[in-house]
């Protein structure tokens, strides 16, 4: 979460973007319209079909609409990603402290990404 922070401020830097960003608290997505919405259709689309590969999933998913006319758009993202990551905690405070406006309500689920795109600090753990 921490590394995936600092490219949200990486991506505002490079797009001139404040990016906000609100999580829903753990167990409440049951509770989320779309996700009812979108699984639901989902789930009769592929209803008996072995999901055998990533790509029959994708294919899948992106083949399920509803009567009321919501279609879905997903596809494969084959990007390898960098592992083992590591972000300290004294660096992540700097970083908070420089890029993160906590929201009032549920400043941990809920907050603001800023970057200038001159600033460094967006990659705490990478030297020149």
């Amino acid at each position: 979460m921490r590394w995936w922070k600092t490219q949200l401020a990486q991506l505002g830097a490079e797009t001139g973007l404040q990016i906000t960003v609100c999580h829903l608290p753990p167990g409440t997505s049951k509770w989320t319209t779309i996700e009812h919405r979108m699984f639901s259709a989902i789930t009769m689309n592929w209803r008996g079909r072995p999901l055998e590969t990533h790509e029959v999933v994708v294919e899948t998913i992106a083949a399920s609409t509803t009567k009321t006319g919501l279609t879905i758009q997903a596809e494969l993202d084959t990007t390898t990603y960098p592992r083992g990551i590591k972000i300290t905690d004294k660096e992540m405070k700097a970083f908070d402290a420089a890029h993160l406006q906590r929201h009032g309500f549920h400043g941990h689920w809920n907050y603001t990404v800023t970057a200038n795109p001159d600033d460094d600090t967006t990659h705490p753990n990478q030297t020149k």
